[in-house]
């Protein structure tokens, strides 16, 4: 199964990447549906299940849904634009669809939170529906919002997707088949990589995307560690980054800083991602939205803070997260809402780790074994926003996961590489704990920390 690196990584917006960039996706496949039919329709209508309905408002899912409908995708999202758009769907009831004309649509009639039952194919399901002149539906698919913006109907959920374009060189479905393929060709992880991604698209195509990645990752950290204010949700969550960083500078100039405070860098690069995304901001999913701080961090800290570390070495790196990330999502779950946050930021550090790793001239068993470390540390961790917002605990969440990434690429590079617990049995120890993880710890806000809140 071939997951490219432009699949696993996605530019898009926040909160969400399944609650918000999936809804667009998926409300973007419907317009194209629609268009496909030997009939016209004259409205749209919209039902959200499961976890789209329970942390919906809080993961901006009824805006996405909307702005969807309207002909909005997350890589060409224009934040100014958009708020007009959803003022003028509000006051007219309509959209205006390229290919169909105007057709009703009233947010607050026909966008329905249905909070019974989740839908029977996953814990992010949501109904699309084509209405004719008298408001009967004529036109429905139902789609599956499974993590990191990725996107399947209920045809298509539990199929194995078909590989179209060339064969690629080194197809690897588990970690120890491609650490047997990187023995027999002599080749790293990064390198196996990049030789797939060459199979479906030009070398020009590929290292200027990376680049593009690392670019829009590194924007939005830097405009986090220079914005302040509260975010917005209801929450009244205060950013931290900024103050952090300048604080850290202030010691750094009188000499002040303890070794140990590399860890509060790190966090700070992290959480300055992860309060963009949750303001709403351009981030990079990695794997997800609601993990986009942890790889982010983990390169930032590599360059800044690593003598030797070089900018030319950042597509190394992702290609090396990318495969990581592949085997996760391809073998168990990146989905909060499927396996918890062990899912999201578990599989970031475990991301981040092998990166680090590699780009720090690690084995591609030593980057194996970064992974496994950083992952079996995260296994049965929750997902449990506060009121359905990708604020608390998930923006501290991402700063340790990125310590934990560092600290596990460190740990793997003192060894060989071997060590007890494969990486493949630890994913597939992950996909069992999400499965016998209560749906109240499954980005439902229905437990755990979204319960136990402050009475004030």
């Amino acid at each position: 199964m071939f997951l490219s690196v432009f699949e696993i990584f996605k530019v898009g917006i926040g909160p969400s990447s399944s609650h918000t960039m999936g809804p667009m996706v998926a409300a973007a496949r419907f317009l194209d549906h629609l268009r496909g039919l030997s009939f016209r329709v004259a409205g749209l209508r919209a039902s959200l299940h499961g976890s789209l309905a329970f942390t919906g408002v809080g993961h901006a899912t009824d805006r996405a849904v909307i702005l969807g409908l309207a002909g909005f995708t997350p890589d060409a999202y224009d934040a100014e634009r958009a708020e007009a758009m959803l003022a003028q769907i509000e006051a007219e009831g309509r959209v205006s669809v390229a290919g169909l004309g105007d057709l009703r649509f009233a947010p607050k009639t026909d966008l329905i939170f249905d909070y019974g039952p989740a839908l029977p194919g996953h814990a992010n399901g949501m109904r699309l529906m084509g209405l004719d002149a008298q408001g009967d539906v004529i036109a429905q698919e139902t789609y599956y919002s499974i993590g990191g913006g990725f996107v399947v109907t209920e045809a298509e959920l539990g199929r194995e997707p078909v590989q179209s374009g060339p064969a690629i060189p080194y197809p690897f479905d588990a970690a120890a088949q491609m650490l047997d393929m990187a023995r027999a060709s002599g080749k790293s992880i990064a390198q196996m990589k990049r030789a797939n991604e060459l199979a479906r698209m030009g070398p020009g195509t590929l290292d200027q995307g990376l680049m593009r990645l690392w670019q829009v990752m590194r924007d939005c950290i830097d405009r986090g560690l220079v914005t302040d204010g509260v975010l917005p949700g209801g929450l009244k969550v205060k950013r931290r980054a900024k103050a952090i960083r300048e604080a850290l500078e202030r010691e750094a100039g009188l000499n002040l800083t303890a070794p140990h405070v590399i860890n509060d860098w790190i966090s700070t690069y992290a959480m300055a991602v992860n309060e963009e995304n949750a303001a709403g901001g351009q981030v990079v999913t990695a794997p997800t939205n609601g993990a986009a701080g942890v790889v982010p961090a983990t390169i930032r800290y590599w360059l800044d803070h690593v003598p030797g570390a070089r900018e030319s070495q950042v597509g190394e790196f992702l290609l090396t997260a990318a495969a990581i990330g592949g085997l996760v999502k391809h073998n168990a779950s990146i989905s909060g809402a499927e396996c918890g946050c062990q899912a999201e930021v578990g599989s970031a550090a475990a991301m981040a780790a092998a990166g680090l790793a590699a780009v720090l001239g690690g084995t591609p068993e030593q980057v194996e074994n970064a992974a496994e470390i950083a992952l079996e540390h995260h296994l049965g961790m929750t997902c449990d926003p506060v009121k359905g917002l990708v604020q608390v605990p998930c923006i501290e969440r991402n700063g340790l996961g990125a310590i934990k990434a560092v600290s596990a690429a460190s740990l793997a590079l003192r060894g060989d590489g071997t060590h007890f617990m494969p990486l493949d049995n630890c994913i597939e120890a992950m996909r069992q704990t999400g499965a016998d993880m209560s749906e109240k710890y499954k980005e439902t806000a229905l437990g755990g920390l979204a319960v136990n809140v402050p009475n004030c």
